[in-house]
């Protein structure tokens, strides 16, 4: 009896533990951020981090992991964090995010900083589920090409989010260093010159193949 009433006491107390970390968000404060209690603030910045830490509180509505040495960000990296508003990665080295980065994130979320990073090229897909998000997307050496042009074309990003993207390089040389909103605004058209080296390859192919067929015929 004895025996048993102990795993009672030990069960007991292992459900209160659960249903306070759940009552808390359901993580503690990571090992290398600062938490200060019932703030919904995470300060994990200027941590020399790598990565992005999995165990951040559920109830987490401001997170700062800007200022580290995080490179990328991968699939699932904030799934579960329902109730985050801002989420800031400035200032990092990332030059990637997966297509699934922000999947698990509640549709709450309104600013995501990710200034001051190394992103040359950026995909639509990470950004599909979020909605009436403002980026910051300034200081990245953007290269601007017909897959940057939809990414802005799909996004509701305002006027100035826009303006933010300088082109370090482009298709065409002679846009380098200006704004890829200036340069849509003139009616360049990136993905329209994708279209034509496209067709004009295709061009090339079918004269070298017809080229082979008269020789063939003739000899």
């Amino acid at each position: 009896k004895k025996v048993k009433d102990r795993w009672m006491v030990k069960s007991t107390s292992f459900s209160l533990f659960l249903l306070v970390l759940i009552l808390h968000g359901g993580l503690p404060c990571p090992q290398s951020c600062d938490c200060p209690p019932g703030s919904g603030v995470v300060w994990c910045n200027r941590k020399d981090l790598v990565t992005i830490p999995f165990d951040i509180p559920h109830d987490t509505r401001v997170l700062y992991l800007d200022s580290n040495w995080i490179t990328h960000v991968p699939n699932g990296a904030f799934y579960g964090l329902k109730q985050l508003r801002e989420l800031h990665l400035a200032d990092n080295l990332i030059e990637s995010i997966a297509p699934g980065a922000f999947r698990g994130l509640g549709g709450g979320l309104r600013l995501l900083d990710l200034s001051g990073n190394q992103l040359e090229r950026m995909e639509f897909a990470p950004f599909a589920m979020l909605t009436w998000v403002r980026l910051e997307l300034y200081d990245n050496p953007w290269h601007c090409d017909c897959s940057l042009q939809k990414l802005v074309e799909a996004l509701p990003l305002d006027a100035e989010t826009v303006e933010d993207v300088v082109c370090a390089t482009a298709e065409w040389e002679e846009y380098t260093g200006k704004t890829l909103a200036r340069l849509l605004n003139t009616g360049v058209n990136f993905c329209l010159g994708q279209q034509r080296n496209t067709d004009l390859a295709m061009l090339l192919t079918m004269f070298c193949w017809f080229a082979v067929v008269i020789t063939y015929v003739i000899y």
